[in-house]
């Protein structure tokens, strides 16, 4: 029987519950929601994000042969494959730029894309299981999986017209690779791997600086203590790793050499490994 709490006449009448508070903003309170597990919903899957701009705008050269690797490690392996935008949603973004289209409405245009290359991998992988899984349906996800189906979706968070504020640029700041870190990190997946055209982190970009030196493991702090001027991801990404429960470790690998993501999927540090470390609670509860 759940306990009644009467705070006196004219008060509210309460469930006891450690959430009990009016706020939700009390510190107390929100630290008695940390103490127990968080519970992995798919534990035995794996989210493969296929970047747009780094495979998909590469045709036909770059993108069946990683599919057909995805093909063979769906054998051992439960994979959900997450789709890029590439260059059309930095053409889509370009113009609603121009037209003065507000951040949240940038994000649904470039949602749009998305969706477009969800629906061309599917066709590819249609004979191999491949099916397209809309944000309503991830119900379905167990039954999918266990059927051997290969899940595709849109890596492009569902904010849409409510895009949280970016400061002092209107490019989303939540784009396809914090989407799919954010299905990872609700499904508690075995691993969530991002699949580019480079080997994997760097000081800089490669393809214009030779000098930029290859970053094969980091963790989430170092790397944004770092500030480097660019990102291979999303660096909301990074930012969110700290706060993760489940997905504390993310790998980078280079889709143009497909077998590597056997190797990842294997749990191999291939490519860049980044984790997030567990604080020590007596600094985390000082904060």
């Amino acid at each position: 029987m759940n306990e009644i709490i009467n705070e006196g006449e004219g008060h509210r009448t309460h469930i006891k519950s450690p959430l009990m508070r009016e706020s939700l903003m009390d510190r107390k309170v929100l630290a008695a929601s940390d103490t127990q597990a968080v519970l992995p919903i798919l534990p035995d899957a794996h989210v493969v994000h296929i970047g747009g701009a780094s495979i998909l705008d590469r045709g036909k050269a770059a993108l069946v042969p990683l599919l057909d690797e995805v093909v063979r490690c769906r054998k051992t392996h439960k994979i959900i494959l997450g789709v890029g935008g590439g260059a059309r949603t930095r053409h889509t973004y370009h113009i609603a730029l121009d037209l003065g289209i507000p951040t949240g409405g940038l994000a649904m245009v470039a949602g749009a894309v998305n969706e477009q290359n969800r629906f061309m991998v599917q066709a590819l992988l249609a004979k191999h299981g491949g099916v397209v899984l809309h944000k309503d349906h991830y119900v379905v996800l167990p039954l999918w999986m266990a059927s051997g189906m290969i899940p595709i979706i849109s890596g492009m968070p569902p904010y849409h017209y409510w895009e949280p504020p970016t400061g002092g640029r209107r490019v989303p700041h939540y784009r396809e690779d914090f989407g799919l870190f954010m299905v990872s990190e609700v499904l508690g997946a075995a691993s969530m791997i991002y699949v580019k055209d480079e080997d994997g982190l760097y000081t800089a970009d490669p393809k214009r600086d030779p000098a930029a030196e290859f970053i094969p493991a980091i963790t989430a702090q170092e790397l944004l203590a770092r500030n480097l001027p660019e990102l291979i991801i999303d660096r909301s990404v990074i930012e969110s790793m700290i706060h993760a429960r489940n997905t504390r470790r993310i790998q980078i690998v280079n889709g143009l050499k497909p077998d590597l993501l056997a190797r990842a999927l294997a749990g191999e540090a291939v490519g860049t490994v980044i984790t997030a470390p567990k604080e020590p609670k007596e600094a985390a509860d000082g904060r």
